[in-house]
This record gives structure tokens, sequence and C-alpha cells, in this order.
């Protein structure tokens, strides 16, 4: 591991013992369940009274801890992290999952806040990004629709916004949209010009909750209960939003996406791997602890193996991390491909923490499919990291594509390059 510099090592055993005493609990009495489904719709749909308040009392202790939004610059109330200081933060704030809610670094408000910081103006600073930097709304951000229209394929785009005397009217559907319950602002793609399948024409515009024309029409159902506000469908139906809506240029929404993109797979990459660091954990406790066929379950062969392995993801996930985060922190300088890089990371760690917590479940036996334990839960929660914020496949046909190109231009992976 890096040797942190003293200030950020101070900050992230700050961060694990406000884990460990004040989060891991209520983790554990909510069962790590963050979003109660709620039916019916409405311009904002509510999101459950339980989840609130969940949120509500972390939010309060990690502001009196000093620990909200630590990735910010100081002026937003932060301290001004890179990347590579994000990567041990962020890490220990994984170690549960209410960790990232309570520390406000939770998706996707803490992209959308990168997102502010480097795009937005600096009244849309002022609306949104204050008050989402203190934890007094919560955001979504809304590009995913249903088929045929925009998923791993930006491209599809098929939301319109039409110009119109003093805004825009937005109409279309979103869906699988995390935290649109309750979101005080929606950041909205939308096609400005060009047709579905061109790769331009798009345009970000910020929406604020409660808009008329924009519905909370249902849930999406799925197997993951830990991020505030669940998934839900959303429809836009001639949505109006004034000029200063716009975030970004009018037909820049996907340059200004990449702004947010690389660095948002990124810091998922490491909330995720603080999680299968508790996984570990939670299977090392078990197996130390239970004995069978005359032996502790920690000195049999098989168990070793899997407790190895699981070190080994462990290691190699974090050096595909801090790596990347070096390529984010130096930018230009790097001389390398932050996206490539970014999808390297979100590719490998996505799959290493399913493995991580997988194994953690088989170690535990009808524990870890149990609630007895919260493995089953962890599970659950990282399978659709292979899905989410792009799936392996689209992941590895970009890396496999810009390889080909980088080779037709006579690279090579040798020590001098």
């Amino acid at each position: 591991m890096d040797h942190e510099p003293p200030s950020i090592d101070r900050l992230v055993h700050r961060v694990r013992d406000f884990v460990r005493d004040e989060v891991i609990p209520v983790e554990e009495a909510a069962r790590g369940v963050a979003h109660h489904h709620v039916e019916g719709s409405g311009h904002g749909g509510g999101v459950d009274a339980r989840d609130r308040e969940l949120r509500d009392g972390l939010r309060a202790a990690a502001r009196a801890a000093g620990l909200l939004v630590p990735h910010l610059p100081a002026e937003w109330g932060g301290h001004g992290l890179t990347a590579l200081d994000q990567a041990a933060v962020f890490e220990a704030a994984g170690y549960s999952l209410f960790g990232p809610l309570a520390l406000n670094i939770q998706a996707p408000d803490e992209g959308n806040m990168h997102l502010l910081l480097h795009a937005a103006s600096p009244d849309q600073q002022e609306r949104w990004l204050r008050p989402l930097a203190a934890g007094e709304i919560h955001s979504a951000f809304a590009m995913t629709e249903p088929p045929p229209g925009a998923g791993s394929d930006p491209r599809a785009l098929a939301t319109t916004a039409e110009k119109v005397p003093g805004g825009w009217r937005i109409s279309g559907e979103k869906w699988f949209i995390t935290g649109a319950r309750d979101a005080g602002v929606v950041i909205v793609l939308a096609r400005t010009s060009g047709e579905p399948g061109e790769a331009g024409g798009a345009t970000m515009f910020l929406v604020e909750g409660g808009a008329a024309g924009m519905e909370l029409v249902r849930d999406v159902h799925t197997i993951d209960a830990g991020l505030y506000g669940g998934h839900s469908l959303l429809r836009f139906d001639g949505c109006l939003v004034p000029d200063d809506a716009v975030l970004g240029e009018v037909d820049g929404g996907f340059a200004a996406a990449q702004v947010r993109l690389a660095p948002a797979r990124l810091t998922h990459c490491m909330r995720w791997l603080g999680l299968a660091g508790r996984a570990q954990d939670l299977a090392l406790a078990h197996v130390s602890d239970r004995r069978g066929f005359g032996a502790r379950l920690a000195d049999l062969g098989l168990t070793q193996q899997h407790l190895a392995d699981n070190e080994i993801d462990l290691a190699a996930s974090r050096a595909v991390v801090r790596e990347t985060a070096r390529v984010l922190d130096a930018g230009d300088a790097a001389g390398a491909d932050a996206g490539t890089a970014s999808s390297i990371a979100k590719t490998f760690v996505a799959e290493a923490v399913g493995r991580i917590v997988d194994r953690a479940v088989q170690l535990a036996g009808g524990q870890g499919v149990s609630d007895e334990l919260l493995l089953s839960r962890y599970w659950r929660e990282v399978r659709p990291f292979r899905i989410y914020d792009g799936s392996s496949e689209t992941h590895r046909w970009s890396i496999a594509k810009r390889a080909v190109s980088a080779h037709g231009k006579g690279l090579r992976h040798d020590l001098a390059r």
C-alpha cells in the first residue's frame, strides 16, 4: 500500500473509526436496506420515512464529526482530496454499505457534485451544488432509457428537448434512475439535435425536483436495496425548463458527460472495494471460530484457498484503483487514456469484488445465505455492479477497440512505452 501523507492518514483513521462506531451499528439494525419500495407515482415520488430518518441521522453524525463531503474543495465544505487521496478515504467509508451515504459520497450524488463543480455556472453551483454538498438535498442523473433508448450505448438517446420561447420542453422516459425519489435536482440528458444513433446532439439539463411534466411512475425493482431512493422510472411529458437550466453547452452533453464518467466509475470501485474487505473480514471471523472435521475451518486447505484468493483479489483491485487514480490526477501529463484506465479498473474491480463476496458467502455456509450475517445482502448489492455504470462486456469492447487503434499507431507493450 502506498504511504499516505500524514493528513490523509489521519483522515482515513477518522473515517474508519466513524464507520465502525457510528455507521455499522445502524447498518446492522437496518439489515443493510436503505431503500424500501414505495408504490405509487407523483411529481417527486416519496421516500419511505424510515429511509429518510436513517439517512438524516447518519448525515448529522458525519457533519458533527467533520467528515461530510471530504472529496470536495474546502470552499464547498470538504478537504480537497485528489483521486489518489479519495482511494483510501472512500475505501474506508465503503467498509459499510451506509458509510458513503453518511459521508455524502454515495452514487449518484458524488459524481453529480463532480460534474457541477466542473461544468456548472457559478449561479448553478450556488443553486444546486451548495445544498447538495451540505446534504440538504440529493440528486439523480437521468441518462438510461427503456429499449430501444440509451443504455450502454448513449448514442441511442431518444428523449428529446425542443427549444421553445424562454426555455426547453423535455419529452421521453428514463429508467433505472438512482435516487430519483424526492431528488432536489435531476440532471437529464436529452437530444436537442440529430437522431438516435448519432454521436452528437445531446444536452444536459438541470430539472428541479417536483417540476411539472416530470412524473415518477414507479420503482424499478432490483436485487439491491442499499442505494438511497432506489431506482425509478421517470416520464417527461412536455416538462418545461428555462434556458438557464442548460448544464454546459447545447449539443455538448456527451462531451460534458465524460467529465463525470471516468471519475465516477473509479469512485464506485473504491466504495465497493471497502465492502469487499468487510466481507472478507466477516468470512475470516466465521472460519476462525467455527470447527469441523476435527479442526478450525480456517486450518482446512480448501478454506485457505478461498481466503488466499480473496486477499489476492483485494490487493490487485487496490493496485488497479490507485494506478487509475494517478492517471486521473495527472490528467494530460500522464500520457495515458483516462477513459481506458477507468474502464479497466471498473471491469476488473467489479468482477473481483463479486468473486470476493461470493467466496465469503461460501465460507460462511448457511449463515452466508441467511440474514444472520450481512453477507447475503452484500452479494445482492455487488452483483449489479458488473452491469451498472457500463457492463463488463461494454467496457471490454471499448478497451479492445482502443488497443487495436493504439497498435495501428505503432504503440507496443514494452518498457520504453
